[in-house]
């Protein structure tokens, strides 16, 4: 396949919403079946489903990686060399240094091929349940710091947001998408105890509302008298977003933004996997798929 194909496929995937990795081979030395710049989809079930970066030698090293990466979000860079001059180095199979990996390669070719792996993941969603000002804002707002957006609102308030990924008539959120997913009850008045029940009964990692401590505090007592669990109820943050003295529903949502930013890059900076994952693949799909 040639590697434009591989591009425009890799991108295709991204679009829908699919997990996958991109492999590129970087550099080879000595004789290699695949050379710099070949790629290939690495599918989460270990296929390769598009492109091709060499035979067996090295299938088995990038797949391990690439499920390794699509586990953790993190992008793999590994050096597939034979077994001697792995011993020159004073490197076995599976050591790394100097954030590179290794593997043995057993082809009689004996060449060296180093591989980048970057996984991609699908952008998180952010459910914005309600058709407040604030709501509206965050709508807008968010596609620009990559999320996919899910309106749910009454059908007669569709109107008042220009795009959305995804349209509800209520607040019913049904099943999680791929990918990680964030909620926003921004009802302010109209819907709140409906629509807090939707949010609190849907898997999220962030479920956040709109409103002053007195109302959450208030709506905690009714819903938990309606049956939902309290453990489940103190999941919730409100106030929605970070105290930056906002002001008009532009600034609330980018209070809530910003705090939904600081909670995906956590996991990054504490090692741990990250709730969404970005890169040059991401840039590679915006302009592919224009």
């Amino acid at each position: 396949m040639p590697q434009t194909d591989v591009i425009d496929r890799a991108a295709a995937l991204r679009a829908k919403g699919e997990a996958f990795c991109l492999a590129t081979v970087v550099r080879t030395v000595s004789v290699t079946a695949a050379k710099a710049g070949a790629k290939a989809i690495v599918r989460p079930d270990g296929t390769l489903s598009e492109g091709w970066i060499g035979g067996g030698c090295a299938r088995a090293a990038v797949v391990k990686a690439a499920r390794e990466a699509l586990a953790d979000g993190e992008p793999r860079l590994i050096s597939i060399m034979p077994k001697d001059l792995l011993a020159a180095e004073g490197l076995k199979a599976g050591d790394e240094r100097d954030g590179v990996r290794f593997a043995r390669n057993m082809c009689p070719s004996r060449g060296t091929m180093d591989v980048f792996i970057e996984p991609v993941l699908p952008r998180p969603e952010l459910a914005v349940l309600g058709a407040s000002p604030v709501a509206v804002a965050l709508a807008d707002l968010a596609p620009r710091l990559g999320y996919r957006v899910t309106v749910a609102a009454p059908a007669e308030d569709q109107a008042l947001f220009a795009a959305a990924d995804r349209r509800l008539d209520g607040f019913a959120l049904g099943d999680a998408p791929e990918g990680a997913r964030f909620i926003v009850v921004a009802t302010q008045g109209r819907g709140d105890e409906a629509a807090l029940k939707a949010a609190l009964a849907a898997e999220a990692v962030h479920v956040a509302f709109v409103g002053s401590r007195r109302k959450v505090a208030a709506l905690r007592d009714s819903v938990i008298e309606d049956g939902v669990p309290a453990e489940r109820f103190d999941r919730l943050k409100g106030p929605a977003g970070l105290d930056l003295g906002a002001i008009g529903p532009e600034e609330i949502a980018l209070s809530i933004l910003a705090e939904l930013l600081a909670i995906r890059r956590r996991g990054q900076r504490d090692g741990a996997a990250p709730v969404a994952a970005t890169g040059a693949m991401e840039a590679m799909g915006a302009v592919t798929a224009a």
